[in-house]
């Protein structure tokens, strides 16, 4: 048991936090101790960054109040006690107040960390249009005359709008300062921080609220977060501000690439602090992914180079703290949110579709060959078949589809896959491929034709690929398409025939789909009778069918099939998690793992995609790290050569693709041995102590 492991900081998360302070008007005493408290609680809450709004010592709405020589020399005092307070607080907090350097005042920001000021940041665009005046009181960066200054009793402190904080400790954790205007301007000092290689970006505002601001700013902060590849921490004046002229409402949040991850209460009266837990890795890969990034970093790289590094060390939390600020799908590939579900699901069905009609209308050919096992995959890309059809405005009667029996088909399987083509008006067949399959087995002098029970791989791939065979020579024979039915899951785990099997075919229209999608797209159909509601009816009772190739006789007098898919393979809600963090942000094992037990640990926490209770799985750690395994042998160490020459197949979600000539290209023989150490540290067993808030 390793208790490490269960520690966000250990897998390039940080957590941080965003304080909108109770404040009084030119009262920097009492600022000061709200500002405190927070800090106290983000503490114990194990962030180690916290934000707070522009000029929260004193308070953004000082007016003229500003040029007193008694506010200022308060708001120093403030600092102070910030400082004092921050010397028991593993805690770096960037507070807002006025300085005066060089007989010039400064809307700053000021960066502290164990009673020590790391640096000072001033603002560097001072808006002077509709009710703000802020040149009547401050300068902007560009007037500073000095790049360290003295403060608080603190010699040599970087001063300037050009720094980047980051911590020798976690190379990751890099930080730039901005106030409130400076995201309002056509380039916001922060893209080029960010192509200075700032991953977190901070913004203390005042912002007064006006009808509809909320919705600009939340356009303002998502859109850079995800253009800058970072998080964005933004924090705005709450309620305390003066309402001579204007009202607050303390809007504070957290963006991570575009995403949302916390947001305060508006209009909320007193203090409050929000909470969200932030992964570098994901901007760090996202970034080395992106190369326009790294070409922007060429472009402007006579301004980065204005950016002066600030490093520091920082003290970590140690103990075991999973997220709880963030939740991770259990299904990434499928949205809980029902609304936004259904209309990825719309999405989804409709590419394939799309990508069907084009294929053929290129070739010319007006005929779809398909072979229906009344399995998950074979049903969805027969309706996809039959949506195309309607499209092309072609009789459903083109699709030719063909259910063939062999050693272990189950009774129940064989009647879903009749009932489906007949319900969907294709032209249905049935073929007994057991007969060929046995002339096969007798020209290899194979020890089931001599009657002894050897079902090996042999056993196995005879009969998926007759299935195949008969397939393309029934398309040459009446001129049709031979569409594919193997799915995304199946190919990363490499659970497919290879050649003449089901890992080939005309087009392979699964391919980028993987099987947690495709029960829920066959779901959504059927819940909202896309095709019809006897077609509904079908899928549903296919849905209900547990996951099998049927190539193993049973002991049974039903001949039910012995194999069990996930048995061999792992649960594919497991393995659809793995794959995809894998294949979209190249995550070591440990931290998939750590994402993993923070998802599947409890059934009974988070949120589920329209799942019913009793199905609804949860796996301990030792689970996750036994399937894990299974993944990253077949993924990275047996499968890829089967990856390297797939059919043609329509890209459909974001990382939802292996095709070797667009997303995924890798040798098909690499060792797995680097992914199965880091594997191999994963802990067995988690604490019994549950401290993980």
């Amino acid at each position: 048991m390793n208790p490490e492991f269960f520690n966000l900081y250990r897998h390039g998360f940080v957590r941080v936090a965003v304080g909108v302070p109770d404040v009084r008007v030119a009262d920097p005493v009492f600022n000061a101790s709200a500002t405190i408290a927070l800090m106290t609680q983000a503490v114990e809450q194990h962030a180690i960054l916290a934000l707070f709004p522009e000029l929260g010592l004193t308070a953004y709405s000082c007016e003229d109040l500003f040029h007193q020589q008694t506010l200022l020399a308060g708001a120093l005092e403030a600092l102070s006690r910030v400082l004092e307070a921050s010397e028991q607080l593993e805690l770096i907090t960037v507070v807002g107040l006025p300085v005066q350097v060089n007989h010039l005042l400064f809307n700053c920001a000021a960066i502290v960390y164990r009673g020590r000021i790391l640096g000072v940041v001033p603002k560097t665009f001072l808006p002077n249009y509709r009710e703000f005046y802020e040149l009547r009181q401050f300068a902007p960066a560009t007037a500073a005359g000095c790049d360290i200054i003295t403060l608080c009793g603190q010699s040599a402190i970087p001063f300037g709008e050009k720094l980047v904080f980051l911590a020798k400790n976690q190379p990751h954790f890099r930080f730039f300062t901005e106030i409130c205007e400076d995201l309002w301007v056509p380039v916001p000092p922060s893209s080029h921080a960010a192509l200075a290689g700032a991953t977190l970006l901070l913004n203390l505002s005042a912002s007064n609220v006006t009808i509809g601001k909320q919705e600009y700013r939340h356009s303002l902060v998502a859109n850079q977060s995800a253009h800058c590849l970072a998080a964005y921490l933004y924090t705005a004046a709450g309620t305390g501000e003066s309402t001579t002229d204007l009202a607050w409402d303390g809007h504070a949040m957290v963006y991570e690439n575009g995403a949302l991850l916390a947001e305060s209460s508006r209009f909320h009266d007193g203090s409050q602090l929000i909470f969200a837990d932030v992964d570098l890795d994901h901007l760090v890969q996202e970034r080395m992914r992106q190369n326009s990034f790294g070409q922007s970093v060429q472009y402007y790289r006579e301004e980065i180079r204005q950016f002066r590094e600030i490093p520091f060390v920082i003290t970590l939390p140690t103990t075991a703290r999973l997220l709880c600020q963030r939740q991770y799908d259990r299904f990434p590939y499928v949205p809980a949110d029902p609304a936004t579900r259904d209309s990825r699901c719309f999405e989804a069905y409709h590419i394939q579709v799309q990508g069907l009609v084009k294929r053929l209308k290129h070739t010319g050919i007006q005929k779809i060959v398909i072979g229906v096992s009344g399995g998950l995959d074979s049903t969805h890309a027969l309706i996809v078949a039959a949506r195309a059809m309607d499209v092309m405005h072609f009789p459903r009667t083109n699709i030719l589809a063909y259910t063939m029996p062999g050693f272990a088909t189950s009774e129940h399987t064989l009647a879903n896959a009749t009932a489906l083509m007949q319900v969907l008006g294709c032209t249905a067949h049935q073929i007994d491929i057991r007969p060929s399959c046995e002339q096969m087995l007798r020209d290899l002098d194979h020890p089931f034709i001599h009657g002894e029970p050897v079902y090996d791989v042999t056993f196995e791939n005879v009969q998926a690929g007759e299935r195949t065979n008969h397939l393309f020579r029934l398309a040459n024979y009446h001129h049709g398409l031979v569409l594919g039915t193997g799915d995304l899951s199946e190919l990363a785990l490499g659970w497919c025939t290879y050649g003449v099997g089901d890992h080939m075919s005309h087009y392979a229209i699964n391919a980028s789909v993987p099987k947690t999608l495709i029960q829920f797209l066959i779901r959504w159909i059927a819940e909202t009778d896309q095709l019809g509601h006897k077609v509904s009816l079908v899928l549903r009772a296919i849905l209900d069918t547990e996951i099998s190739p049927e190539l193993v006789p049973g002991k049974t007098e039903s001949n039910q099939p012995a194999q069990r898919t996930e048995a061999i393979i792992g649960p594919y809600e497991l393995q659809d998690f793995n794959l995809y963090y894998t294949t979209r942000f190249g995550y070591l094992p440990s931290k998939i793992a750590f994402l993993a037990y923070c998802s599947w640990r409890d059934r009974t926490q988070g949120r589920w995609p329209g799942i019913p209770e009793y199905r609804r799985n949860q796996y301990n750690i030792g689970e996750i790290k036994q399937w894990l395994h299974v993944f990253a042998y077949r993924f990275f160490q047996i499968s890829q050569f089967k990856r390297s020459c797939i059919p043609n197949a329509p890209k459909v979600g974001s990382g939802g693709s292996l095709s070797p000539r667009g997303d995924y290209r890798a040798p098909s023989d690499s060792e797995a041995t680097l992914w199965l150490d880091n594997i191999a540290q994963i802990p067995d067993a988690a604490p019994e102590n549950n401290l993980f808030k």
